[in-house]
């Protein structure tokens, strides 16, 4: 029964054999003080707990099913939470009265399975500190009661790998990882964590090369906790090694069971009698030969063989040997650990969420790209192609437009009140060319030059105009006062009435379409309420500065607006209805107007607001100015 291989399983000091006396004793002193020796190791033997009774010895506080009323968490249960199996290849135990008996092929069939692949531990990589194939649990039964547990760690906790699994990376922000025991004999591996705001120096030390970019730091104050505790992974065939015969040692299994809890099987046995026991039962045996540990009760995660978990704090309370730390529990709350760092399951959730928005996104752009692509037009149609044919002879005053551009239209309108020589030069707003660039940097239309001269912005070109003193005045000639009240309205246009025109036309959630439509309508109605009374045109019966410069906008509210997003027509009879009539009949207006179906295909990039549509509808999507 002295058998070496046995003994060094279950780890226990083989005792001295009796010839290795005789070679110490020189004299009866030695002899004797050898034979002391002898006793006091083999009354040490006698009384030394094994692993398992360390865990489960009375007064070890180790948790039990009655501790955790509400934890109704089996293997059963587990599994439409989970996105995988875990596979059970652990030993068979029956029970016979109070005895359990361990098949032996089973046995043999553990210890095969943990000499290839079953003692690897579930942790891998940055030091062992993290679970591998880590289980799709999102929302457990009783999550916070586990957390509140899992966090204060005042008494010794046994959980299966299913249930390690499932709590673990719902708590693994409170700690972090500090190293990894391993053990030649022994099929199990200790992990010991710190509380993550005991704080750890900066791993990566800082540069002095002044070409490196310098990381932003921010460093957290250190030793604000002393919890540690252990996490002891017992591999799968734990049980089965403990003892490969039947025992009969009085543990009465049904007084495991919860009545409270139907189902719930007993997952945290405690032996009460199992250390007085295994005393009595080495009194009973010759020397050197030692009763093997009896095998894990049923109902513990470990009887058939399976992996489980035990963990205890071991800071300043002895566990782990040294009894140096600092005593006690955390120095802060749960909350403040979820402050400082998010657990797994949320940072796997947070990922899915960034995932599934990236997802999204490339849908609705794959969509749209599958969409036919109505171009814009680069050449004016109706009545505005006649007027383009007839400037487009050279001329020293210059206009660079593009055809469906209100801002281009303002000014256009103004050349054609006042009768000025132009040519008009037809720009593709995508392909700038060098002539326009010359003329405005940022490339944008209406542009005009005169000469070696040149200047952009349509209400500054419409104001150039005015004062070269050429054909019709817009502006009253000689009345400072009105000249200063039409600038007022034609920047309160600018302002308020444009931009809320194309906020309506991008915007693509219809509650608030009907929100920026209503705040159109009211701009309009301050603009009507400072015009004249009769009109119809805003100073009387004439085109004036500011009819020039809402003309576009009121074309466009029927031919863009009303096609896209139902604009009304005007109340019949109304001042608004007379006004937007006057603009539509008049001859200058018209021969800037192209048909409607330029303006319909030409809009759509705005009315989908297709990105990069333009530097305006980028502006307005940003809550910015016009450009």
């Amino acid at each position: 029964m002295d058998n070496p291989e046995h003994l060094r399983a279950l780890d226990i000091p083989r005792p001295l054999p009796p010839d290795s006396l005789s070679c110490v004793a020189e004299d009866a002193s030695t002899l004797a003080a050898a034979q002391e020796q002898e006793h006091q190791q083999q009354q040490r033997r006698d009384h030394q707990p094994t692993p398992i009774q360390e865990q489960h010895a009375p007064g070890n506080n180790v948790v039990d099913a009655q501790s955790l009323p509400s934890l109704q968490l089996t293997a059963a249960n587990l599994e439409p939470y989970s996105s995988q199996k875990l596979e059970r290849n652990g030993p068979s135990v029956s029970r016979a009265g109070d005895s359990y008996t361990l098949a032996r092929d089973d046995s043999s069939q553990v210890r095969h399975q943990c000499e290839n692949d079953s003692d690897v531990s579930i942790f891998t990589s940055k030091q062992n500190g993290y679970l591998r194939d880590m289980l799709s649990v999102l929302d457990p039964p009783d999550l916070d009661l586990w957390r509140e547990r899992l966090f204060n760690v005042d008494e010794t906790i046994i959980l299966s790998e299913e249930q390690f699994r499932t709590y673990f990376p719902h708590v693994d922000n409170i700690y972090s990882h500090r190293s990894t025991q391993h053990y030649k004999r022994k099929p199990l591996v200790s992990h010991y964590w710190d509380c993550r705001l005991k704080g750890r120096p900066p791993g990566t030390p800082k540069s002095d090369d002044p070409n490196k970019k310098k990381r932003k730091r921010t460093a957290r104050q250190r030793d604000l906790c002393d919890v540690k505790i252990k996490i002891t992974e017992y591999f799968p065939g734990y049980g089965a090694m403990l003892g490969p015969e039947t025992f009969t040692h009085g543990f009465d299994a049904s007084s495991l069971a919860s009545e409270s809890l139907p189902g719930v099987h007993a997952l945290f046995p405690v032996l009460e009698n199992h250390g007085a026991e295994q005393a009595v039962s080495r009194e009973n045996q010759h020397f050197g030969v030692l009763t093997p540990n009896p095998p894990l009760p049923e109902g513990h995660p470990g009887a058939n063989g399976q992996r489980f978990f035990t963990i205890q704090r071991v800071n300043g309370n002895g566990a782990n040997g040294k009894n140096d730390g600092v005593g006690g529990g955390h120095r802060h709350t749960l909350e403040e650990s979820d402050r400082v760092k998010k657990n797994s399951v949320q940072r796997y959730l947070l990922k899915e969420a960034r995932e599934r928005k990236k997802t999204i996104s490339t849908q609705a752009m794959s969509v749209q790209d599958q969409q036919p692509q109505k171009s814009y037009h680069t050449q004016a149609t109706g009545h505005a192609a006649v007027t383009v044919q007839n400037h487009s002879k050279e001329s020293t005053l210059k206009l660079y437009g593009s055809c469906f551009c209100p801002f281009v239209q303002r000014v256009w309108i103004a050349l054609e009140a006042k009768n000025i020589p132009y040519q008009y030069i037809e720009v593709d707003p995508y392909q700038k060319p060098p002539e326009l660039l010359e003329v405005n940097p940022r490339g944008l239309v209406p542009a005009l030059r005169h000469g070696n001269w040149g200047s952009y912005e349509s209400s500054v070109l419409m104001e150039y105009l005015e004062d070269l003193g050429i054909g019709l005045p817009l502006l009253p000639p000689g009345d400072a006062q009105l000249r200063a009240h039409c600038r007022l309205w034609t920047d309160f246009i600018n302002r308020h009435v444009v931009p809320s025109f194309y906020r309506v036309l991008q915007e693509q959630n219809r509650e608030k379409q009907i929100l920026n439509a209503q705040e159109l309508k009211d701009a309009l109605t301050t603009l009507v309420s400072a015009a004249h009374p009769q009109g119809p045109f805003f100073l009387g019966p004439n085109l004036s500065f500011v009819d020039v410069q809402i003309a576009p906008w009121i074309l466009r509210l029927g031919r863009v607006l009303k096609p896209y997003r139902g604009w009304p027509d005007p109340e019949v009879g109304s001042r608004w209805a007379a006004w937007v009539s006057a603009v539509e009949d008049d001859k200058h207006v018209k021969a800037t107007v192209s048909t409607d179906e330029l303006y319909i295909d030409s809009y759509e990039r705005y009315a989908q607001n297709r990105p990069n549509t333009s530097q305006l509808a980028n502006a307005i999507n940003s809550g910015r100015g016009l450009p």
